[in-house]
């Protein structure tokens, strides 16, 4: 990052889409035998009911998240909680798609009449277009996971939305398209 422009100290605002260590795990880097923030100058954004909901469960996937990538910034004073439809600036916002995780968001950017949103991990792949009900092991609440999807792509396929898929294999950006009686990913 630092080589293209972007060193740590100069990054002043990072946004977490919740608080799985994949999503997390960069937050902080292991000084000695202290986990500190990556990022010391900016402001983390960790959405309020995600956080409520990890304060009192451990995810059974990402033993020590909490207190390696997300109680350091918290006790650094960087951290901001924020609400799932929280606006960030005139051109990012925060849209709930809960499911996955109770607090999961996705981020809505829109700049210079373009409309992209980024899934976090709403979507894992792009079957689950065309098959919402295919549930990912990571999902917290599959029920809501499926409908999060399904209202999802009745809101904008077939739109001018670019989709960017946080884990879809190379080319990650594509549209949702209406297929018969469900929907597919076309990049």
């Amino acid at each position: 990052m630092t080589a293209l422009g972007f060193a740590p100290e100069n990054i002043g605002r990072v946004l977490c889409t919740h608080l799985h260590f994949d999503h997390v795990g960069w937050n902080t880097q292991k000084i000695g035998n202290e986990w500190l923030p990556t990022f010391p100058n900016a402001r983390y954004l960790f959405g309020a009911t995600e956080w409520k909901f990890r304060m009192d469960e451990e995810d059974h996937f990402d033993t020590g998240c909490r207190e390696q990538a997300v109680l350091p910034i918290l006790d650094a004073g960087l951290a901001d909680l924020v609400e799932s439809n929280h606006v960030i600036n005139e051109e990012i916002s925060l849209i709930p798609t809960p499911g996955h995780t109770p607090g999961h968001v996705s981020i809505h950017i829109s700049s210079k009449g373009e409309r992209a949103i980024i899934t976090g991990d709403m979507f894992h792949h792009p079957c689950q277009m065309a098959k919402p009900g295919l549930l990912d092991i990571g999902d917290v609440e599959h029920d809501r996971a499926e409908q999060t999807r399904i209202k999802f792509m009745q809101d904008y396929a077939d739109g001018p939305v670019l989709i960017l898929g946080t884990h879809f294999a190379t080319p990650t950006a594509g549209k949702i398209i209406s297929d018969g009686d469900g929907y597919k990913f076309e990049r």
